[in-house]
């Protein structure tokens, strides 16, 4: 079918999960594959998505916007992009809070979570337009699920799984790294792909105290988390300024 792909499920995959990968929604995924049950998917079983279905993101109407959010002081930018970062690794903490201790209202903090992109999004399309700024929140997305596929891994003991995971979220970390270093020359993909690796490997080791019941260690390396995620807002606010320098 035109515009249509075959996608794969993976471990611990859910409808829900991929109609926001790939901004689309859980009837649209139905309609297409109407024969499978969505709550008891298979690992290797083959749907058909249309990605895009859903109506377009909030950050595709600020068009009108971008002389206002290029005209924001530095300072101010800034503070928004810590503040966003801030609520990235909050929220992703909570998520994993959600899958770790199994929280009865665990989907809320993922859709919660999953606004973030968006987020990041509204500020990236008044400089680098819609289509950069898409291809960040679904990128960033990805890298929101990917994470949330190797803690329910883990919770669960399978290590082939968690490993496959890992892989793949290190390879995502690379494509935001590239992404980014193409839109602007002060952005390096290699400092950026540093970045990401040390961000998922503070988060990976926070993951396994938390599963293996070191609440206090987990909570106090929550501290270092935080403290590297606001440098990767330093780094992208300062990238921004340069280039638009006035």
């Amino acid at each position: 079918m035109n515009g249509t792909l075959s996608y794969t499920i993976k471990p611990y995959d859910t409808i829900w999960m991929l109609a926001q990968v790939f901004n689309t929604t859980v009837d649209a995924i139905m309609e297409l594959n109407p024969a499978i049950d969505p709550r008891n998917l298979f690992v290797g079983q083959v749907i058909t998505i249309m990605p895009g279905n859903q109506s377009s993101p909030s950050y595709t109407d600020n068009t009108n916007d971008v002389r206002e959010v290029r005209d924001i002081d530095p300072e101010e930018l800034n503070k928004y992009f810590r503040l966003l970062w801030e609520q990235h690794v909050e929220w992703t903490r909570m998520a994993v809070m959600g899958i770790v201790d199994e929280l009865a209202y665990s989907d809320l903090i993922t859709q919660r979570l999953l606004r973030n992109p968006m987020d990041f999004a509204d500020v990236l399309v008044a400089f680098y337009g819609e289509e950069a700024a898409q291809n960040f929140a679904q990128l960033l997305t990805a890298h929101l699920t990917i994470a949330a596929e190797l803690v329910q891994a883990a919770k669960a003991g399978d290590n082939a799984a968690a490993a496959d995971a890992d892989q793949r979220w290190h390879e995502n970390a690379d494509q935001i790294a590239e992404l980014l270093a193409s839109l602007n020359p002060y952005w390096s993909a290699d400092d950026w792909s540093a970045m990401l690796y040390e961000h998922i490997d503070l988060l990976g080791d926070n993951v396994a105290q938390m599963l293996a019941g070191n609440y206090e260690q987990s909570i106090n390396g929550y501290d270092e988390i935080e403290l590297q995620a606001l440098e990767m807002a330093d780094m992208m606010a300062e990238g921004i300024t340069m280039q638009f320098p006035g």
